[in-house]
């Protein structure tokens, strides 16, 4: 009968003993479940809902020419070469500079502020601001139809192949100029106007493709 007594009294114990236990693990589980949510959860979450930084939009010039407007995109990856390429916009740098080298099929060049007012046959293409662009030559940039790039001197004397600080050239090649991939900084493009880069590029020139009729920018200007 003692036996019997003992056994029960131990039975409610552990009985007592275990939902005890249960209970402490429960409510250690439901802290568990909670603290995730209100604390890692909330952060976790709102570092997936962050938007991607979005991408800086391309900054565009106005090119007033006697011939027709030309409007071109200027690349962020090429800061060097499109800040300064603004600053010469918004000093009017260009204004009055001729169009002084035509190649059809091939490309218009510009930039040399010497060739303002200059006489008919007078050789021109090496003006500019008295200082040279470190060299921003992008792999993902190519020499396609409508790209705008930096003229520069040839590698025998400039093998860091250093753009001219004003000069530049608009590719009006349907195929492009790929043979020019790699040599020099493209640091723009055309968006519309291209159309007007092939009257430049047809019209009659000299033996040093000049134009014989002087094809002017005359002025330039941010679009807003």
């Amino acid at each position: 009968m003692k036996n019997l007594i003992l056994f029960v009294v131990l039975s409610l114990l552990l009985s007592v003993s275990c939902t005890a236990q249960t209970k402490k693990q429960e409510t250690i589980l439901a802290q568990a479940e909670v603290m995730p949510v209100t604390e890692a959860l909330l952060v976790q979450t709102e570092t997936e809902i962050k938007e991607e930084p979005k991408k800086e939009a391309m900054q565009e010039v106005l090119i007033e020419t006697s011939m027709g407007n030309i409007t071109i995109a200027l690349y962020n990856e090429t800061p060097l070469h499109r800040d300064n390429f603004i600053k010469l916009v918004n000093d009017n740098f260009y204004d009055g500079v001729l169009f002084h080298r035509i190649i059809q099929g091939f490309m218009i060049q510009t930039g040399d502020p010497d060739s303002r007012n200059a006489a008919k046959g007078a050789r021109l293409g090496m003006g500019g601001p008295g200082y040279t662009i470190p060299a921003e030559i992008k792999p993902q940039f190519s020499h396609k139809r409508g790209a705008v790039a930096a003229a520069r001197t040839g590698d025998h004397m400039n093998p860091e192949r250093r753009s001219s600080g004003s000069q530049f050239y608009i590719v009006d090649n349907p195929n492009g100029a790929p043979h020019l991939n790699g040599q020099y900084t493209i640091f723009g493009e055309v968006i519309s106007g291209m159309d007007v880069v092939d009257r430049i590029a047809a019209q009659r020139k000299d033996q040093a493709d000049r134009p014989l009729e002087d094809i002017k920018i005359i002025s330039m200007k941010m679009v807003e």
